[in-house]
């Protein structure tokens, strides 16, 4: 099989030119396994480094301090509850030189959010918005505004952004930055990426599209994987109902990328109408639309998108805690029909961990253990599989937050090059 251009010198390249190549490329990778093992599995010295990622002890230090001239971990005493003695020194990420961007255009708000390389947040902020009314160029105007903020904020504080990602619901196109369809907020076919390029301006920063669930999976796994979570699904709640799923800690994207639309399984008996045109999907028994639509009339303040969503959810709380009975009716209804569907899920992906994100984190707490008797009743294995079923502590942040995360990936890969 012959060799790669890369591989191999060429006719005019000296030896030792090529032997430096490699012996750059090499390093460059080596840097990037140092700043992934300290991010997947939390500080420690450079004698543990060295162990775990099977590096000579030489080659570590020296990767360590390149990657402290980079701004990118620091040392300091290791941290050591009740010990005794004087504590070596531990490596960790650090991280304020560069920091990831992750904004989510929802049904009712655009957020924004910027995370450290360690996952400290540097900027947050939400504005609220009807934007399936407001119409995308309207939306793309006001995601601009707040990037440019978020961007003048951080770089104000000597950071310097990676990337951005930007998370939509919806049918996404990622190769072209583009929201397909996305009938939750009545976008087709947006070029959503080129038209922030072209309204941000200034320096360019890297600028990729994402579904929302999937993101929102990759927030849940950064925080899941320090317990040795590393089978999940992330099911968001809100005007439409997605999922991401991580398998054997990677995200599942499917043949093309479409992976994770469970809400549109054929779920409902009564097939009411669903946004995407189709009939008796999982997300008018379970979206944010299905248990607003059963709890109140269409007058009520819960239906009112002028009120901020979180608002509604406290009135919808503060009834159910005062035995509202038609609060507490939609609840258990949503309660049995959200299990039904969890249950499939567990059947056929078989997580160790599903969480429940969107709205289900507000009012979640109500109706939890509910899903999870149904869980536990209709998964054919022994004691569901093994599968817990848990709410975000994330909340409405998390695809924003993925989205941070995702931006940051090219700095883990190659931290001397991102």
């Amino acid at each position: 099989m012959p060799q790669s251009r890369a591989a191999s010198p060429s006719h005019n390249e000296p030896s030792w030119a090529a032997e430096s190549r490699d012996r750059g490329a090499i390093r460059r990778t080596n840097l990037g396994v140092v700043l992934r093992l300290l991010r997947d599995a939390g500080p420690r010295s450079r004698a543990r480094i060295a162990a775990d990622a099977g590096l000579p002890k030489p080659t570590v230090t020296s990767l360590v301090a390149e990657l402290v001239s980079l701004g990118l971990v620091r040392e300091g005493p290791a941290r050591r509850e009740g010990a005794v003695g004087r504590p070596g020194a531990e490596v960790r990420l650090h991280g304020h030189a560069v920091c990831g961007i992750g904004v989510e255009i929802s049904t009712s708000y655009v957020q924004v959010v910027a995370l450290a390389l360690d996952g400290a947040e540097l900027y947050e902020h939400r504005v609220a918005v009807a934007v399936a009314e407001a119409g995308p160029e309207t939306v793309l105007d006001l995601a601009a505004r707040e990037l440019t903020t978020c961007r003048t904020a951080v770089q104000a504080r000597g950071v310097r952004p990676a990337g951005i990602t930007v998370a939509v619901p919806g049918v996404v196109d990622s190769a072209n930055g583009a929201a397909r369809y996305a009938p939750g907020i009545g976008w087709r076919d947006v070029a959503v990426t080129d038209g922030l390029r072209t309204r941000l301006g200034g320096p360019p920063v890297p600028l990729t599209l994402d579904n929302d669930a999937k993101l929102a999976a990759l927030a849940e796994y950064a925080s899941a994987r320090a317990d040795d979570v590393h089978d999940m699904v992330c099911v968001t709640g809100e005007r439409g109902v997605g999922a991401g799923v991580i398998s054997a800690g990677r995200l599942l994207r499917g043949a093309q990328g479409f992976a994770g639309e469970v809400g549109h399984m054929p779920l409902d008996p009564e097939r009411r109408p669903c946004a995407c045109g189709r009939r008796g999907c999982w997300e008018t028994m379970v979206g944010l639309d299905a248990i607003l639509r059963l709890a109140a009339d269409e007058d009520d303040a819960l239906h009112d998108p002028a009120v901020e969503l979180r608002d509604r959810l406290d009135l919808l709380r503060t009834r159910a805690r005062a035995a509202h009975p038609r609060t507490l009716a939609a609840m258990a209804r949503v309660a049995d029909d959200l299990g039904l569907g969890v249950a499939l899920l567990a059947d056929v992906l078989n997580p160790r961990v599903v969480v429940l994100g969107g709205y289900f984190t507000h009012i979640g707490d109500l109706m939890i253990e509910r899903v999870r008797e149904v869980v536990h009743e209709r998964v054919m294995a022994p004691d569901a599989g093994g599968c817990d079923v848990r709410l975000s502590a994330l909340g409405f942040a998390a695809a924003a937050r993925g989205g941070a995360h995702l931006a940051l990936g090219p700095v883990f890969e190659d931290p001397a090059g991102a």
